[in-house]
């Protein structure tokens, strides 16, 4: 059962809400950025340079932290931001290595 911020547990994840999250590009984008980041950095929601208005960046937000690609937590009168790197290793081996290796291939083909 996710825990009251929404964040599901281990035998809770379903591909399908992963792959929903990550068919938006500026979701993507998020998870990028936090991946190629040493493991464990947090982030605020307000520093990946998203086009959102601030409801529209804490739906998105809560997109990614419902399919399990994120744990955040309250800091202040933010929210600060961690990939879950090794759950989602854990669940779906290689997954985020091909979505940050499908991503530089999209940036250098020019998309």
């Amino acid at each position: 059962m996710p825990d009251h911020d929404g964040h599901p547990d281990l035998d809770e994840y379903d591909l399908s809400k992963i792959l929903h999250a990550l068919s938006d590009a500026n979701r993507r984008s998020v998870i990028v950025q936090l991946a190629e980041q040493p493991d464990g950095t947090e982030q605020f929601c307000s520093v990946f340079g998203m086009p959102w208005a601030l409801s529209t960046r804490t739906h998105h937000f809560k997109v990614l932290r419902t399919a399990g690609l994120v744990r955040q937590r309250d800091v202040g009168n933010g929210r600060m931001t961690r990939l879950r790197r090794d759950d989602l290793e854990t669940v779906f081996p290689g997954l985020l290595e091909q979505i940050v290796a499908a991503d530089r291939r999209g940036r250098a083909a020019g998309e």
